[in-house]
């Protein structure tokens, strides 16, 4: 299951500039689909995204907004807190 959603999530990353052309939001949906596929399944992939979001933080930070992850969604919470 982990290898097939993996191979899916790789298959979607690929897809995405082909789709480019196209009218619509498609390809980036496609390519964050295929992202969040690939983080849930290779902790390899993980630790690689983690050390392009501390080289490149506003990318990052657009990545995780762009996929919704909780963990971008409780640091923008905490961040907005008064001090």
């Amino acid at each position: 299951m982990r290898l097939g959603q993996l191979s899916a999530g790789t298959l979607l990353i690929l897809l995405a500039p082909l789709t480019a052309p196209l009218p619509g939001p498609g390809a980036t949906v496609m390519f964050v689909a295929g992202l969040v596929l690939v983080l849930r399944n290779s902790a390899w992939a993980r630790r690689r995204f983690v050390r392009a979001k501390r080289r490149w933080p506003r990318a990052g930070a657009l990545a995780d907004r762009l996929m919704r992850r909780g963990s971008a969604l409780r640091r923008r919470a905490r961040a907005a807190l008064p001090r």
